[in-house]
């Protein structure tokens, strides 16, 4: 959880907690890995509970209305929710075949994918394996992303953020070797080896907690680049719309579909075509030309239905 680890699926889930906890309700989030924290800390009123304070997670689903898993989590939240009859809520936040797998073992009243893409994976999945367990039903929430917390005055920069390899680390690193006239920000990512190259043009920023990207990554950049070999949806992309940030992307289906018109796409096999397009879009009339289209998609993406349709999917399982 952040502030020490911050990657997309987290932040969607403090995002969707966060109006859950506006409304009343009491939120908790328990790790389940070790970390640098050891005792239970408020983040934007989630109460988060390492794994190191060695409190009683089985006593909290008994006393709990409503548990929220995700990721590697879900095997064994769904057998508690099973052992103590709790309603079980599934994020869904890639198309892997374990997290279908673990969500169709039975007792998952809500399913909640991040996009409609993964909602037609996710049918194909149930259509191969008619044995699988449905969800008692499902929602498609977008990883939310509140606009204004993100909006800033774009930098000069061409910005990576995660610079493993499947998130492109080595074409952010072969674009800051081919245009040494151009400043280039690379900022660490939550997981994997990064690939930081030692250039004059390059900047390392250290992993950022979430509530700093704008301050730290956005206001500092011109251009995001999203080369990734796999992303389900992008929210780093839809953060930087916000700004009016133009986000050069490998056309995966995920974000695709989270940039619609204002993606630029480029296969990430092909160097020459993310430089070309690159030198295209810090031209300021292209530039203005893609701003206006990166923040007229960012409104199109308000958050406000979602999360409405979301508060009201848990509240309706308590």
């Amino acid at each position: 959880m952040p502030p020490q680890h911050n990657a997309g699926a987290e932040h969607m889930l403090v995002s969707m907690l966060r109006p859950l906890v506006e409304r009343g309700h009491d939120v908790q989030v328990w790790l389940s890995r070790y970390g640098r924290a050891t005792e239970p800390y408020d983040y934007r009123g989630i109460q988060v509970v390492p794994l190191e304070s060695r409190l009683d997670f089985p006593t909290a689903v008994r006393r709990a209305d409503v548990l929220v898993s995700h990721l590697e989590c879900v095997p064994s939240t769904t057998a508690l929710a099973r052992g103590y009859g709790k309603p079980v809520v599934v994020l869904c936040h890639n198309t892997h075949r374990p997290t279908f797998r673990d969500m169709a073992s039975g007792g998952t009243a809500l399913a909640v994918y991040n996009s409609q893409w993964m909602e037609r994976e996710a049918e194909l999945f149930f259509a191969e394996y008619p044995k699988a367990v449905r969800p008692a039903s499902s929602l498609v929430v977008r990883p939310p992303v509140f606009a204004d917390e993100y909006a800033t005055r774009p930098g000069k920069a061409i910005t990576l953020i995660n610079c493993n390899e499947a998130k492109g680390g080595k074409v952010f690193a072969a674009l800051a070797r081919r245009m040494p006239d151009q400043q280039f920000l690379a900022v660490k990512g939550a997981y994997g080896e990064q690939i930081l190259p030692d250039l004059p043009n390059v900047e390392v920023v250290e992993h950022v907690d979430g509530a700093d990207m704008r301050e730290t990554v956005y206001g500092r950049t011109k251009v995001l680049l999203m080369p990734s070999s796999y992303e389900s949806w992008g929210r780093a992309a839809v953060e930087a719309l916000a700004s009016g940030i133009p986000v050069v992307a490998h056309p995966t289906p995920g974000l695709c579909e989270s940039l619609g018109e204002a993606g630029v796409f480029v296969d990430r096999s092909d160097v020459d075509g993310y430089e070309a397009v690159l030198r295209k879009l810090l031209t300021p009339a292209e530039h203005r030309l893609a701003s206006k289209r990166a923040r007229a998609r960012s409104a199109e993406l308000d958050p406000t239905a979602d999360l409405a349709a979301w508060c009201g999917a848990v509240e309706a399982l308590a």
